[in-house]
């Protein structure tokens, strides 16, 4: 499994996809009337940004962290857009910028939280830089910080999701598991199952088809 995209429900998806392409290295992937999708490679950590109704609420989403191979000292480091949209640049090693590092929740109970993603395939890890308990997928986080997600009824977080090889796999494991199945949807590159994470938090395990060729 791999972070692959972070899914975002926007009013105005037009303004973050405009400042990410203009500032952040990143390029339209895909546009359609539901979504835009963005980032610097269709087949690593990207933004999908979906058309919603306003305004948004923040709910369990602190921010997005994008890893870079570089930053100059006094370069911005955090952004703070629109409908409560942050984007935290991440100076590490990596082959493709502007990949997805981290993805920063809020959990009522960050331990117990990391403790349960690890039942939907995420990897234990040890805390990173800032402390808080966080799980690996792929060589990407996803933290925890102590705060409130409440249940909002217009989430800015639309859901998190992972590459794996068979979504099939993964259904099957939830219905073992007893886990909540959302969605499934067979699309014209993917093919995803969605399930119910921790929290309310939606969790998309997504399989590429052969006939995926996103740039």
């Amino acid at each position: 499994m791999k972070l692959d995209h972070v899914a975002l429900w926007l009013a105005d998806r037009d303004v973050i996809a405009d400042f990410v392409t203009t500032r952040l290295g990143m390029h339209v992937i895909d546009r359609t009337d539901a979504f835009t999708l963005v980032g610097s490679d269709a087949r690593r950590g990207k933004l999908t940004l979906f058309a919603a109704e306003g305004p948004r609420e923040r709910g369990a989403l602190k921010h997005v962290g994008l890893r870079v191979s570089k930053l100059d000292p006094d370069a911005e480091r955090s952004f703070d857009l629109p409908e409560g949209v942050r984007l935290v640049l991440v100076e590490a090693d990596t082959d493709v910028e502007y990949d997805l590092d981290h993805v920063a929740l809020f959990s009522a109970h960050p331990e117990e939280t990391a403790a349960e993603y690890t039942k939907f395939g995420f990897e234990p890890a040890d805390p990173g830089a800032t402390g808080s308990p966080r799980v690996a997928v792929g060589g990407a986080w996803i933290e925890f910080h102590e705060g409130d997600p409440g249940e909002p009824e217009r989430p800015l977080l639309n859901h998190l999701a992972v590459l794996v090889d068979s979504a099939d796999e993964h259904i099957a494991a939830a219905n073992d598991l007893g886990i909540e199945i959302d969605n499934v949807v067979d699309a014209a590159n993917t093919y995803a199952v969605f399930l119910r994470g921790p929290e309310h938090v939606r969790i998309e395990y997504v399989e590429h088809k052969p006939t995926f060729s996103l740039r």
